[in-house]
């Protein structure tokens, strides 16, 4: 039977009616209702075209025939417990070990990002036999209970901070502790880090990891200074924790010249634990764990078994491989770095018109720029960022003050996008009085 198909009013009404409202809509004085998506393209009901700018989970692209056509043919043929012997999960962790450092080779497929990092810290719980956790300011790892809370973002707002969580300061070279101008912003905020060690086992804790984003995003889209992770990851191993490493928004190539975000610290940089999310299955539920053997040995050893569910089934991993697949035919990550550096060199041209500009920031498709009042204070300018509209492109903000307007698109993100759709319709809106044309709709 076809699925019924509403008017905009009454799926709104229904929705209000029937769905959780903790879930709030993008856009939410003006819901957008899309029926259909190709590429980096939306379009509602009446066949309206937007340019998505924040989907970095449909990372190839929506819609993706090749993924469609991959994930039909495998759903038409099984679809089992990941316990039963198939070759898709393990062709599919092969792929995905030859795009990591070679000490990180076992496992865990799970659903969500939220359920990789909750993973990732019983891991390193297990493994350090320590509780504490060292996270960065107005980070957030997930909504499940424990990633709350680590996660500034959320439990600022809710119960607060736990005795055995410890909050680093964000290392943000814009507006931070340590400026564009300090000689070695990356030793100092390290030292940070080590400040905050010594504190706690001065007060008899032990430390189990540093939990991290590779790129902080909610935190304001932040570049993170150069050699800012190996001192923080010695510091971490000498207090007897593990460095996790969390590349659920920014992994899969989306800064272009690497594959993983944490790879911008170093070559020889390596994590402990790496946990990946939302693009892996290109909008289906696929995420993952990757760790050591010798992490992974002592999550054996505790006797309790661990299984998943749907967490690599066979459909899953054959979407993920057809992922990897398009990333690597298309040549994704080249576009990332060709697309990504033409779009911020674009928009420095209009900063060094516009002073409400105070920073772009970021590298390949995962940028930002942020707005002030001034930009000696650098008050943030957060009333005006939400007059900013532009007509048909789907934007949002970041930041702790959702001041910083930020760009996470489809992969396949264009030139002509950067240049036609964003570069000159952003230029004409900060042209215009009481800025009100930058953005058609704000989260």
């Amino acid at each position: 039977m076809a699925l019924q198909m509403f008017d905009k009013e009454r799926t709104l009404q229904m929705r209000q009616k029937l769905i959780g409202q903790s879930c709030r809509l993008f856009f939410s004085h003006e819901p957008l209702k899309i029926v259909k998506a190709r590429g980096q393209y939306l379009y509602d009901e009446n066949g309206t075209q937007y340019l998505d700018c924040i989907s970095n989970v449909q990372h190839v692209g929506h819609c993706h025939p090749s993924i469609t056509k991959a994930a039909t043919a495998q759903m038409e043929l099984l679809n089992a417990n990941s316990r039963f012997l198939h070759d898709n999960i393990v062709q599919y962790a092969e792929r995905l070990a030859n795009t990591l450092p070679q000490k990180l080779c076992v496992f865990y497929f799970v659903n969500s990002g939220s359920e990789a990092n909750d993973l990732a810290l019983r891991l390193a719980r297990q493994y350090t036999q320590n509780k504490d956790v060292v996270v960065l300011n107005h980070a957030y790892h997930g909504h499940l209970t424990s990633l709350i809370d680590i996660s500034p973002y959320k439990f600022w707002k809710l119960e607060g901070q736990k005795e055995w969580v410890h909050v680093a300061p964000l290392p943000d070279t814009y507006r931070g502790l340590y400026r564009e101008g300090h000689p070695n912003p990356g030793q100092a905020y390290a030292d940070t880090v080590k400040n905050l060690i010594d504190e706690v086992q001065n007060r008899g804790r032990k430390i189990s990891c540093f939990f991290v984003e590779s790129l902080p995003s909610v935190g304001g889209h932040i570049i993170l200074p150069p050699g800012y992770f190996p001192k923080v990851a010695e510091y971490i191993r000498a207090a007897g924790g593990v460095f996790v490493a969390d590349e659920i928004q920014t992994g899969f190539g989306r800064v272009g010249s690497h594959f993983w975000a944490f790879q911008l610290q170093g070559e020889d940089f390596c994590p402990d634990i790496v946990t990946m999310g939302k693009p892996m299955g290109n909008g289906h539920p696929l995420a993952c764990v990757v760790t050591t053997k010798e992490i992974a040995g002592t999550f054996t050893a505790n006797g309790v078994e661990y299984f998943n569910t749907f967490g690599g089934n066979p459909v899953s991993c054959a979407i993920g491989l057809a992922v990897l697949d398009v990333i690597e035919k298309e040549d994704l990550r080249a576009n990332a770095v060709r697309v990504g550096s033409q779009l911020k060199k674009l928009l420095k041209q209009l900063q060094a018109k516009h002073t409400i500009i105070g920073d772009v920031r970021g590298v390949g498709l995962f940028l930002g720029f942020e707005l002030v009042k001034d930009r000696v204070a650098l008050t943030p300018a957060t009333e005006e960022a939400g007059l900013l509209k532009e007509r048909h492109i789907c934007l949002s903000t970041d930041g702790p003050w959702a001041n910083v307007i930020k760009f996470k698109p489809p992969m396949c993100f264009s030139m002509e996008d950067a240049e036609r759709d964003i570069s000159q319709n952003v230029k004409q809106s900060l042209n215009c009085t009481q800025l009100r044309a930058l953005y058609s709709y704000r989260i």
